[in-house]
């Protein structure tokens, strides 16, 4: 089963660094899906969220060359670009014009569709790692990595200093690894 991963996360990067549109196409395939849930539970809007996840794809292709197989595997690469791109959004003027000039009805069907939601970030097995962490670390975690708040976000809305949140964070993100490994 690990060499089958292995064998897997080499073919990924073979595909990313190909610069064949083919075989990039097949990254595309594998990922969309879970990179469009995370980009969408931070976005919260599926046209947003799509748009969001065109220029992600068009971020990967143009940085393949930066991938660096040392620091972190192909979909965390992947998926940092696209979480990083939708809180860049929601930071920026018009993410914050679009959230305030959202209808009310609109609010309720997302947070019906959320619940449907499948990001497929699970090919990993992500989300059930994090369910086996402390509820404490899992909410920051949470916060952090679906939900797309700053540590200094996570702070304010839990309260606690954050020197606390960056700790526990941290703590959480080595239990993961340690899980990940086995």
């Amino acid at each position: 089963m690990l060499l089958n991963k292995i064998d897997k996360e080499t073919e990924f990067v073979a595909h990313l660094l190909s610069k064949d549109k083919k075989r990039f196409g097949i990254l595309y395939d594998n990922f969309n899906l879970a990179l469009y849930g995370i980009i969408y539970r931070i976005v919260q809007n599926d046209e947003i969220a799509e748009d969001i996840l065109q220029d992600v794809f068009l971020k990967i292709w143009n940085s393949s060359s930066s991938y660096d197989a040392k620091k972190s595997r192909v979909y965390t690469w992947m998926l940092n670009i696209g979480r990083n791109s939708a809180i860049d959004y929601t930071r920026s003027k018009q993410g914050k014009v679009d959230k305030k000039n959202m209808p009310l009805d609109a609010c309720k069907y997302i947070n019906e569709k959320q619940s449907n939601l499948n990001p497929n970030h699970n090919y990993i097995g992500i989300k059930k790692l994090v369910e086996e962490l402390k509820p404490d670390q899992k909410e920051i975690i949470d916060l952090a990595f679906f939900e797309g708040y700053t540590h200094a976000e996570i702070a304010e809305k839990l309260q606690i200093p954050l020197g606390t949140v960056k700790t526990k964070c941290r703590v959480a993100i080595c239990i993961l690894r340690k899980f990940i490994k086995k």
